[in-house]
């Protein structure tokens, strides 16, 4: 597949996080890429990206909502478990570029209203923060442990010498 695009890998990464156990709806998608990369493409970009991916066989439609193909998962596989997102997202492009797609897709179009539509929806569920279940959570802040062997002290004061 060539040319490989940026915005390429990092679709099918967040993809991968949003369509885990179901295929994932258009705003599953963006809060994946939200997540992962910190901030949003435009509209065109990712657009476009949906189209090539879906061109290639690589993205499926399914009712609406949008899952990977086998060929996408086996370009996704072998990653490193500690990897960060920008060593994920070289990895990928690095196996998008040697993918060779075989017979043709259906392509699948987005429109920039349906994708600004699904932003803006992100973005009022960020408000929410019930329904965004890929932000990530606050941490909880522990109780500080004083250091030091207290229970050897507290012994030795009731020794019997």
């Amino acid at each position: 597949m060539y040319p490989v695009h940026d915005v390429d890998a990092l679709l099918l990464l967040a993809m991968s996080l949003a369509s885990k156990r179901r295929p994932a709806e258009l705003v599953e998608i963006i809060a994946a890429i939200e997540l992962n990369q910190g901030a949003i493409a435009t509209e065109a970009k990712l657009g476009d990206a949906f189209r090539r991916l879906s061109e290639c066989g690589l993205i499926a439609g399914v009712a609406g909502c949008y899952t990977l193909t086998t060929d996408a998962e086996k370009i996704l596989s072998g990653q490193r478990r500690k990897a960060g997102s920008l060593e994920r997202i070289l990895s990928i492009k690095e196996n998008l570029s040697a993918y060779n797609p075989v017979g043709e897709h259906v392509a699948i179009e987005i429109t920039p209203e349906q994708m600004s539509a699904a932003m803006q929806e992100h973005r009022a569920s960020g408000k929410e923060t019930d329904k965004n279940l890929l932000m990530p959570k606050e941490q909880t802040v522990e109780p500080v442990k004083k250091s030091g062997n207290w229970n050897n002290f507290a012994a030795s004061r009731h020794r019997k010498y």
